[in-house]
């Protein structure tokens, strides 16, 4: 039988100790009063999750948009917590970390997890460089691609880690593969609950995958536009149509391309920024876009634009030039500088924004 939302795991336990529904008003309320600014969040989404409403309402990041108000049933947040213990085989019992702000989704499904699935969970200050004990075996863990890049050479005590929040870096993915835990890239967004696919990464533990596979009771197809439509009756009411362009292996398998509304059309070539950005990493060490810039013979011309560089535009040009496996259409026609992007509160580069600020 699946749990309801209103029940807390009787093997629960945060910071060391049982809590159940009762005892967690409490905490929260306790958190509210006298804990630190981020238990005070946590303890303000703990009194949402424990009133009596069937739903509470999170703010999206913001990074393909402007930031919005969801509306996510309870029993949604139950039935995703379950699918992804289902996943990864997680048992009452097990421990896990959490490092992440309760201000967003994923920050509120690693404790919703722990309540439904009766872990044994560490809830640590969400920095960017999480400080928690080293030494003590987690079993399970989420962190966004800057934290887990502070924190890698520590985490050979936590069996699964899943990363998510932005796209992770090519410098990270090459560390990672030294390292003995398995990791985990998500695909979600805060309309579906958190992730509703997950792609194994290469480590010492697997060669890693090159689809992102669904977590259970979760299917897709396409759309005319070969853009990624998700249907997951047990976490939104209706199939849900994303920007997201993939090429669709089976029902419950696909590989991420990129953003339709990203797409550079450069004289007839479709160019898709988010895979020449993988290939440009390895010369450039700064944060940094591709772009279409409008152009009288191409319609647009690609470009990319660097944060604040420690090396010249001509030389991240030349370094570019040396990159094997880029085609002439995936070489920048111009380097652009900008000393800041533009950013979501979260941390997560506004896109479109950095690009009007820098192309007007």
């Amino acid at each position: 039988m699946i749990p309801g939302y209103d029940k807390v795991h009787n093997r629960f336990k945060l910071n060391g100790l049982h809590f159940d529904h009762e005892d967690l008003k409490e905490v929260a309320y306790s958190l509210i009063k006298e804990g630190e600014p981020h238990e005070k969040i946590t303890g303000n989404f703990l009194i949402d999750w424990l009133n009596t409403k069937d739903y509470i309402e999170v703010k999206t990041s913001g990074s393909t948009g402007k930031p919005k108000l969801v509306r996510l049933q309870k029993q949604a947040m139950v039935n995703s917590a379950i699918a992804t213990g289902d996943y990864f085989g997680l048992q009452p019992g097990d421990t896990a970390l959490d490092c992440l702000p309760s201000h967003y989704i994923a920050g509120k499904m690693m404790l919703v997890r722990a309540m439904v699935l009766g872990l044994e969970i560490d809830l640590v200050e969400p920095s960017a460089h999480p400080i928690f004990d080293y030494e003590k075996h987690y079993d399970f863990s989420a962190m966004v691609p800057l934290q887990l890049k502070h924190v890698l050479k520590y985490t050979y005590n936590i069996k699964t880690i899943i990363v998510g929040g932005s796209k992770v870096p090519q410098p990270l993915l090459e560390r990672i593969k030294t390292c003995d835990s398995s990791f985990f890239e998500t695909y979600g967004m805060t309309e579906t609950v958190t992730h509703v696919a997950v792609r194994k990464l290469p480590s010492k533990t697997s060669k890693g995958e090159k689809y992102f596979n669904a977590i259970p009771n979760v299917s897709f197809t396409q759309d005319e536009r070969q853009c990624l439509v998700i249907t997951a009756s047990n976490l939104v009411e209706k199939p849900l149509i994303t920007n997201d362009i993939v090429d669709l292996k089976s029902e419950t398998s696909f590989q991420l391309f990129g953003r339709y509304d990203n797409v550079i059309n450069s004289g007839g070539v479709k160019l898709f920024p988010e895979q020449i950005e993988d290939k440009l990493q390895s010369v450039i060490n700064e944060r940094f876009i591709i772009a279409g810039e409008a152009d009288e013979t191409l319609g647009e011309r690609l470009v990319v634009i660097v944060e604040n560089p420690k090396n010249s535009a001509e030389s991240i040009a030349n370094n570019i030039k040396q990159i094997k496996g880029l085609t002439k259409f995936e070489v920048p026609k111009q380097v652009y500088t900008v000393d800041k992007f533009v950013e979501t509160v979260s941390g997560k580069i506004q896109r479109s924004k950095t690009i009007a600020l820098v192309l007007g």
